[in-house]
Formats: structure tokens, sequence, C-alpha cells
């Protein structure tokens, strides 16, 4: 089952010292409902959890919320087991180009001014915040207030975890 998001006014401009967005409110829908949001275009991929996106011409560094994945280029940290691994694939499910719309969730941006967002491929409608944690490519991050979706990720790798999928089967 897709989650889709109903629609809600969006701005990728929001100052990184905004304080609060409005909630998103979620329905459930069919795959084959469209998702409604902000739209841009997935320029690259950073690591597994940061993409940088185009809206409208205006580049933004988009940070996945409600998941983490191995870290890859942290200036201060080693590459982590599975890391590589969550980066590439992140890649290949949203190569430079991909159609994306995006979703906030309270807090706009974080402490690094990336925009904070629920992702899904336009031409799919696949949640790709979801599908990182369900594959075992992420662990859930639930980061208050941006929960919205705890319980639904926290799901998801309990079935990853649960497969031995991923990094819950080659990460001790």
């Amino acid at each position: 089952m897709l989650l889709a998001c109903s629609p809600s006014s969006v701005s990728v401009n929001d100052s990184a010292s905004q304080d609060s967005a409005p909630i998103v409110a979620t329905t459930l829908a069919s795959s084959s409902s469209p998702i409604s949001g902000t739209d841009g275009t997935i320029v690259r991929v950073v690591d597994g959890d940061t993409v940088i996106a185009s809206f409208a011409g205006h580049d933004e560094r988009i940070r996945l919320i409600g998941i983490n994945t191995p870290e890859t280029v942290h200036p201060t940290k080693p590459v982590e087991c599975w890391g590589p691994e969550a980066s590439h694939h992140t890649k290949e499910i949203l190569p430079a180009g991909t159609p994306i719309v995006i979703q906030r969730d309270v807090e706009p941006r974080d402490k690094y001014g990336r925009l904070l967002a629920y992702v899904w491929r336009k031409s799919d409608g696949l949640f790709v915040n979801l599908e990182l944690v369900a594959d075992g490519y992420a662990r859930p991050y639930p980061f208050e207030p941006n929960t919205s979706r705890e319980q639904e990720f926290a799901t998801a790798a309990n079935n990853a975890q649960s497969q031995h999928l991923g990094l819950w089967g080659h990460c001790l």
C-alpha cells in the first residue's frame, strides 16, 4: 500500500530560522492515486539520505526526514557499514533528472539549513524515505517534532530486520 499526501501549501524557500511550518496532512491512497505537493527534479544524490533537487531553477539540499542511512561523506566520521550500498541504492532510485514531489513535516529546515522533506518519485509514486527503510538501507530516525510517519518507518524497519535485509543482514 502506498501512502500519499493530500495537497498542502509547501514553500521550499523558507528561511532556516523559521520556527515552524504547517503539519502536512496525510491520507491513505492506492498506488494509482496522484501525489500532490511541491514538484522538483533531482540534481544529484549526496548520500543515502541527502539529495539536491531543483525547484523552479533553485537548487535545494534536502534531508530525507524520518530515516538515517549509514555515513559515507561525513567530514569527521568514517564510512559506516552498508553506507556505500545505501548511497548507491538512493542513486539508483533517484538518478539525476528524476521528477519528485516533496512534503514537509513540522520543521522546514534542520540546523544545517537543509530542507527537511518526505520525497516521492513522481513517475510511480514510490515513497523514497519508506522504501529505503523497508529494503534495509536506512534505519528509522524519529527526530522531534518531525515524526508524523514514525510508526510507518518503525514497522518497515521491523520487517526488514526480521528478514535480515540490507544493513540488518550485514552490520552488527
